[in-house]
């Protein structure tokens, strides 16, 4: 069984408890169609589908929906208040001693197992998404780095740009962990995580790849271009201290190993001319880059 990180975990809790109370919001609309009692003003209200508790708890969700699928996150909410007009025109007919509307009662029936259906397939991608993204700095894990190099790796061949793989190491981390604990470990690599994630451009995929190491896909136009970021993001990391108790900081460096892919070169060649580069820079002093060879091959 693969352990969840909490606030995933808690989502999913959440969205249960949404859709639980939403099959409770159907037992009222049974009892107002076999007994004519009110269902409540929030089922006849004309904006119902915002006052239910799962149209609540979608509206204040909304962004992380869209996040895993946009388009789906619209139809949740168009058919979720299709659901409600349906349901309250039956409502009100019946509550004014009429028969309900054959077509008010399917399209309930429709946008109901619609609604149902969206909602489980949400839940699987927020699962699967959870299992692929590393619960401590939230950064993606190793599973899509290969499917992002390949569409990079063609980017940049029909750009005509150049695509870098670098490893990036925390320098010293065994005595950090050794000196002050794994809380203290962990508040690290999170710490650099942010730090790197908000050195890196927003088309730049960064991966926790192992431990205390990232894998970065850095794409350029030159090698003078990846070297002035290799240079920019150490002088990032070793400037932006990381706060621990009592007023105290840490400083941080990293070494980096820049490998420029070839252009029908794998990704599993790719990463060992950055790691052999990055063995380079820790043997030569740390708080550095080193750019690996090319590889002939290619």
């Amino acid at each position: 069984m693969v352990d969840l990180p909490t606030e995933t975990d808690a989502f999913i809790t959440e969205l249960d408890a949404a859709v639980e109370a939403h099959m409770n919001w159907t037992r009222r609309i049974l009892r107002c169609a076999t007994l004519r009692s009110t269902p409540g003003e929030d089922v006849l209200d004309p904006m119902a589908h915002t006052l239910c508790h799962f149209g609540a708890w979608f509206v204040k969700n909304r962004d992380q929906f869209e996040t895993l699928d946009a388009p789906a996150a619209q139809r949740v909410e168009t058919v979720h208040q299709t659901m409600h007009d349906a349901i309250r025109s039956l409502c009100a007919r019946i509550l004014a001693g009429a028969p309900g509307r054959l077509d008010d009662l399917e399209a309930f029936e429709r946008s109901q197992t619609e609604l149902t259906g969206l909602l489980a397939s949400f839940k699987t991608l927020i699962l699967s998404s959870a299992v692929r993204s590393d619960p401590l700095t939230g950064l993606p894990l190793r599973y899509g780095i290969e499917n992002d190099y390949t569409l990079y790796q063609k980017e940049a061949r029909r750009n005509r740009s150049l695509l870098y793989v670098v490893l990036i190491d925390v320098d010293h981390f065994k005595p950090i962990n050794d000196t002050f604990g794994h809380q203290v470990g962990d508040m690290v690599l999170c710490h650099l995580a942010n730090t790197l994630k908000q050195s890196l451009r927003i088309d730049e995929p960064l991966y926790r790849y192992g431990g205390e190491e990232f894998l970065w896909l850095l794409k350029c136009k030159s090698t003078e271009e990846a070297i002035q970021s290799a240079r920019r993001v150490l002088s990032t990391v070793g400037t932006t201290p990381v706060p621990i108790a009592d007023d105290d900081v840490l400083r941080l460096t990293i070494t980096m190993g820049l490998a420029l892919a070839g252009e029908m070169e794998d990704l599993a060649s790719v990463v060992k001319r950055a790691d052999q580069a990055l063995y380079e820079g820790k043997n030569s002093g740390r708080d550095r880059y080193v750019i690996a060879g090319p590889n002939l091959a290619f």
